[in-house]
């Protein structure tokens, strides 16, 4: 049975992805939703980020994963730390 879990190399990977985007916050502006005109983006401490063929969904994804990844990475290496300091697998 092959694992899927991530690697502490996967961790490490991640963690240098969200190191090299451009800063956060960011956050999705939607059409209609959020403002009347002009287009659906992504705004960012820099440039906004538009997107081609992207839904709603996919903007508040895409925006959401700059400030939820580095929190997720910073969860799974504190749960480690206690499983290896508790015995745990």
């Amino acid at each position: 049975m092959s694992s899927n879990r991530l690697t502490d190399s996967d961790l490490v990977r991640i963690q240098r992805l969200c190191d090299a985007a451009t800063g956060g916050p960011w956050k999705a502006y939607i059409e209609g939703r959020d403002h009347e005109s002009g287009s659906s983006f992504i705004q960012t401490s820099g440039d906004d980020i538009e997107l081609s063929g992207a839904t709603n969904e996919d903007y508040d994804f895409i925006a959401s994963v700059r400030q939820d990844m580095p929190r997720l990475i910073e969860e799974v290496r504190a749960l480690r730390e206690q499983l290896a300091r508790t015995g745990g697998a």
